[in-house]
């Protein structure tokens, strides 16, 4: 089946490679190969993949920046499926909701770098904190990503997706709505099922118009967030960040829990809890998803037996 997925995309000239290293694809640097890597160029080739792959009955995962993942040890017998080059991303200073705002809509494939990169440019503030973010735009909504306490829902306007009824593909725009988001949560996770996945296509963001004059602000700001990302050790290795999410109830971070167990600096084969943080886990050089998602178990079971807490991954395993 995946032969035939591969020449009908041979036939659309939609660019696809096969047994594709996935270890470059993520931030972790972990990873296998991937029997058929799929690279769209636009909403409507995305929507086209997705179709054809669903039809076939094969596996698949929509790939966004790779910063929030383990890909699996040795091969992936199915379609990845990369958003990179779905990297549009569309202002019109005019457009503005109300006195002193304006919106930007970017497609899914956008780096959360070049966004802000973006924004800072455009004198926009309200992306600051997501400065030195690894990852894409549509990951991010869909995560709900959180940075220095601002949160991506914080800033959506509204979003577009792409969703199924039956076999049909139907896009669909939605406005924000507080009460469909929570802490790192979205209603595209909320609402996700097999029969009808719901994938990000663009995010319109709603940001504050700055002049000229406040542009050092806004760049000040960002190198600010940046820094602080490096002196936590955001980029000392690879790593995906924060492994599990922090529960606001609990009254402690998952980081100080971990650490309080004692398993900061913890290796099993290439993986390491980060000595300097502990709801990091590190590459040190050879790590294998196995290795990762033994650490993550450990400290899973050490924190439950400890504390009666149960910590929730923020990470996903492909």
């Amino acid at each position: 089946m995946l032969s035939f997925l591969a020449s009908s995309l041979r036939l659309a000239h939609i660019p696809f490679t096969q047994n594709e290293p996935l270890a470059p694809k993520s931030t972790f640097r972990v990873g296998g190969t991937a029997k058929l890597f799929v690279s769209p160029q636009n909403p409507q080739e995305l929507c086209d993949v997705i179709s054809a792959v669903r039809a076939a009955q094969v596996n698949y995962f929509i790939l966004g920046g790779g910063s929030n993942l383990v890909f699996p040890d040795g091969e992936y017998n199915g379609v990845i499926v990369s958003t990179k080059d779905i990297n549009q991303i569309f202002f019109d200073a005019d457009a503005n909701p109300q006195d002193g705002e304006a919106l930007v809509t970017c497609q899914c494939g956008v780096p959360m770098a070049t966004l802000v990169d973006f924004c800072a440019k455009k004198n926009l503030s309200g992306m600051e904190q997501f400065a030195g973010l690894p990852g894409s735009v549509g990951g991010a909504v869909f995560m709900n990503a959180r940075c220095f306490d601002r949160s991506v829902s914080d800033i959506i306007f509204s979003t577009k997706h792409l969703e199924f009824q039956g076999k049909n593909p139907v896009q669909r725009e939605r406005l924000f709505s507080a009460q469909e988001w929570d802490y790192k949560r979205s209603p595209f996770q909320s609402e996700q099922s097999e029969e009808s996945p719901k994938i990000v296509l663009e995010a319109t963001f709603r940001l504050a118009q700055k002049t000229q004059e406040n542009h050092a602000d806004i760049l000040a700001e960002c190198k600010k967030y940046i820094s602080e990302r490096v002196e936590k050790g955001h980029f000392k290795y690879p790593s995906a960040g924060s492994v599990f999410k922090n529960n606001r109830a609990f009254g402690a971070p998952s980081g100080k829990l971990i650490d309080e167990c004692g398993l900061k600096g913890l290796q099993i084969g290439g993986a390491q809890i980060a000595p300097f943080h502990g709801n990091f886990i590190v590459n040190t050089g050879n790590a294998t998803a196995r290795d990762i998602r033994a650490l993550v178990e450990k400290a899973q079971s050490s924190v439950k037996e400890k504390f009666g807490f149960d910590l929730e991954p923020e990470i996903v395993f492909v």
